[in-house]
């Protein structure tokens, strides 16, 4: 009898040891996996680099629709991916279209997104490249600015920002978030190509 009672709290002893060392491991495993989302989540947007957040983010807004010439494909007009971000082509002109009564009208026409007639005349996408035709010699805080008050190459003295570029609503990005996206554009590839200057329109508006 005095050993079967030794037996059965040596038993008793041994399985709360054993249930408690379970219990342990598969709280440990539950707390890691809770760091580790939290960890992801908190950084870089969940993705693994700064620069493939900023990209996640260019992608989003579909910024390549109007900063990436166009080649014709099987089903029209797409994006030109050795010209990825470069701007309007320097040598390409605008629409060929009469921009008197278009500006009287309040009309907008664009060819293939990268240049743009309407009544504040005509506006040319930016190369957005890391070369130095586009954003190249740019720092952080010359393009948070220049996305925030819509100043031309980040600069106090520098003209507005040109519709349609809707830097109105791009402003509400946090500063995390247009960091990423200056580190993706810093990490594309250089593409020289000097964008025309903007040309004032042929109306004059009343004001």
């Amino acid at each position: 009898m005095k050993k079967l009672s030794v037996i059965i709290v040596i038993t008793l002893v041994c399985s709360t040891f054993f249930l408690s060392q379970c219990t342990d491991n598969k709280t440990g495993e539950t707390n890691n996996q809770k760091d580790t989302v939290l960890v992801g989540s908190k950084s870089n947007g969940g993705y693994e680099t700064q620069v493939k957040w900023g990209q996640h983010l260019v992608m989003s807004m579909d910024c390549g629709n109007c900063h990436t010439p166009k080649k014709m494909g099987k089903m029209g007009p797409e994006d030109d991916s050795t010209l990825l971000l470069s701007g309007h082509p320097a040598k390409q002109p605008p629409p060929d279209v009469d921009r008197n009564a278009m500006e009287s009208k309040g009309l907008v026409v664009t060819n293939d997104l990268t240049s743009w007639v309407g009544p504040w005349g005509i506006s040319y996408t930016a190369n957005l490249t890391s070369d130095e035709s586009g954003i190249g010699t740019w720092n952080e805080d010359q393009f948070i600015f220049c996305i925030r008050n819509g100043k031309q190459k980040g600069l106090a003295g520098s003209r507005m920002l040109l519709p349609p570029m809707p830097w109105p609503a791009f402003k509400n990005l946090n500063d995390d978030e247009l960091k990423a996206i200056f580190a993706y554009l810093k990490s594309t590839k250089p593409i020289s190509n000097i964008v025309p200057p903007p040309a004032p329109p042929v109306v004059q508006h009343k004001m």
